[in-house]
């Protein structure tokens, strides 16, 4: 068996670089006092995340302001190497139509089928990252 990785922490400019490389993460949240997570495709917006759904408890975070946190991550098993982001802040819903028409990039429609017409923005207030590295020798 082969040395163990080393786990390297993040900086908030890597962490956005490398969740802009991915199209779906999980989003946690308070739903009826229960932990709840949710696997949600998304899109950077600044450093905010972004996330459309057609209501239920993501919604319903969003519109009571509450903290929400988001995770996502790129793990190779067969190596034991890869990486993870948590970006954690308060949800909104974006109403002001010009942000709207601006975050409505056709690539980063949801892939749920349904009616996905609230935009939820998660502001990025904390930002960390750690990524598990092969030793070098």
């Amino acid at each position: 068996m082969g040395e163990h990785p080393q786990l390297v922490e993040l900086d908030r400019t890597e962490c956005l670089g490398l969740l802009g490389r991915l199209q779906v993460g999980r989003m946690v949240f308070t739903d009826q006092t229960m932990p709840m997570v949710h696997p949600v495709n998304f899109s950077l917006d600044g450093g905010d995340v972004i996330v459309r759904t057609s209501g239920g408890g993501k919604l319903a975070a969003a519109v009571s302001r509450g903290t929400i946190a988001f995770e996502a991550d790129e793990l190779d098993p067969d190596t034991c190497t890869g990486w993870s982001v948590v970006v954690v802040g308060h949800a909104e819903i974006v109403n002001d139509i010009d942000e709207l028409v601006a975050l409505a990039e056709p690539a980063d429609r949801p892939w749920a089928p349904g009616r996905t017409a609230h935009v939820i923005r998660i502001r990025a207030e904390r930002v960390t990252g750690r990524r598990l590295a092969p030793t070098t020798t």
